[in-house]
């Protein structure tokens, strides 16, 4: 019998590590090759790992609420074969079960230790951080002599976010420049600099502990509102045609791609148009530069079954047509409440949606997703009276309006831009061609 170490698997570009949710069997149970058998969580999304290999579970390495890196053993299975060898368990795809030789492991495995090194660097050092440690320094004014006298845990010695949340605490104690130890599992989602205060009980009152993904989504928005001077701008628009338009198509498209049509392909069609229009508002701040970003993915803010919210990313907009759109948006809204996204499905996005609507909101001041500057909320769909301009003069009539609000990010987006966009957005709904395609 042969000796399997079962990998965390890369999950993207900026994710290191994951915390262990729930491990799917246990010790001594057989396993099938493409059996998901551990539930893990990283800051973006909680998914599955599928083993690669058949086998029996002998030791599990990394319990519940436990915290691993990229390209680290979690498990080791026993599998027919000779010899020991290390595999990595991708999520998306099942890998061959053959045993890998000392020298080829070790090419292997240089692609991920590689991405545990960020190419940035704190200003002309050689002190290697992760995007996310850099950001966090930055922001708490961190000193490269003092991130050299962190001792960090991760791999080669690097500085994660848990030694770097340990060390703020402690800050300047002379005994934290020699030993960092990394911060609890629970200490993961704590808000880097968010105000805290003791607010009072009294009798009667429940206290319901944060899960872990509300944890993250708290820190997120604080952290959101922090950095971006928000400026929101709404408009009333007269979505009478796209209503007729899919009303028209809805039953036919259904029948023939059995997929759905709702309104959000047609709102994302229309802002992919203005994005276009206006391509400074599909850009990211760094410090002072400005980084315009050549795609255009959109998020889609999804609420899931527990009252917990998600943003998966339809990427490349631009270049899938209205029944792409719905296909995708279909897809990633019911493996998002299944529990079922990737990681990188959650990343990547430059612009975001949120239907407020779908909950009977006429509209809603949402909060930029870092670091995105800018996001629009679509609201409920309702029938009213309207003024229409006819050439026999004006006339009241029936139409289905609905209000819009678009967020934007006052460093870099002002008022006329962020107007300008939010009008194109409404004229491309307003006037849309009941003639066209599906």
């Amino acid at each position: 019998m042969a000796e399997y170490k079962l990998l965390l698997p890369s999950m993207g570009e900026g994710v290191m590590e994951a915390t262990i949710i729930t491990w799917l069997y246990n010790e001594g149970d057989t396993v099938s090759e493409d059996d998901s058998v551990v539930e893990i969580a990283t800051d973006k999304v909680d998914s599955d790992v599928p083993t690669p290999v058949s086998g029996k579970i002998v030791k599990i390495l990394k319990q519940k609420d436990e915290v691993a890196k990229v390209g680290e053993a979690i498990a080791i299975l026993e599998i027919a074969g000779e010899g020991n060898a290390d595999i990595t368990a991708e999520a998306s795809v099942a890998a061959t079960a053959t045993v890998i030789e000392p020298e080829v492991e070790k090419e292997l495995m240089q692609p991920i230790a590689a991405q545990t090194v960020a190419t940035d660097s704190l200003s002309g050092t050689d002190l290697y951080l992760s995007p996310l440690v850099k950001s966090i320094a930055q922001q708490e004014n961190i000193t490269e002599d003092e991130l050299k006298s962190i001792k960090g845990s991760g791999l080669e010695g690097r500085i994660t976010k848990e030694d770097i949340l340990a060390y703020l605490p402690n800050r300047g104690n002379a005994a934290n420049t020699t030993t960092s130890t990394p911060a609890a599992p629970t200490a993961k989602s704590t808000p880097v600099s968010a105000p805290t205060s003791t607010v009072p009980v009294a009798a009667g009152d429940e206290i319901v502990p944060m899960d872990r993904m509300r944890k993250i989504i708290a820190e997120n928005m604080v952290k959101a509102k922090q950095i971006a001077p928000h400026v929101t701008s709404f408009i009333e628009t007269d979505v009478t045609n796209v209503v007729k338009w899919r009303n028209k198509h809805k039953a036919a498209f259904e029948k023939r791609e059995g997929e759905k049509l709702t309104f959000m392909p047609i709102f994302i069609k229309a802002v992919v148009k203005a994005i276009q229009d206006f391509p400074l508002i599909n850009v990211s701040v760094d410090g002072d530069k400005i980084i315009k970003k050549k795609n255009i993915n959109i998020g889609m803010a999804t609420a899931l079954p527990d009252g917990n919210l998600i943003v998966p990313v339809i990427k490349n907009a631009d270049q899938l047509s209205l029944s792409g759109l719905a296909k995708a948006i279909n897809d990633l809204a019911y493996r998002a409440r299944n529990k079922k996204l990737r990681p990188e499905d959650t990343q990547g996005a430059t612009y975001t949606i949120s239907n407020v609507g779908s909950f009977g909101n006429l509209m809603g001041t949402p909060i930029i997703p870092q670091p995105q500057v800018a996001i629009l909320a679509v609201g409920a769909i309702v029938k009213k009276p309207a003024v229409l301009e006819t050439p026999d003069g004006d006339v009241i009539a029936i139409r289905n309006l609905m209000f819009m609000s678009h967020s934007y990010d006052h460093r870099v987006v002002d008022g006329s831009l962020g107007g300008m966009f939010l009008k194109h957005v409404h004229d491309y709904l307003q006037n849309w061609d009941l003639n066209t395609e599906v």
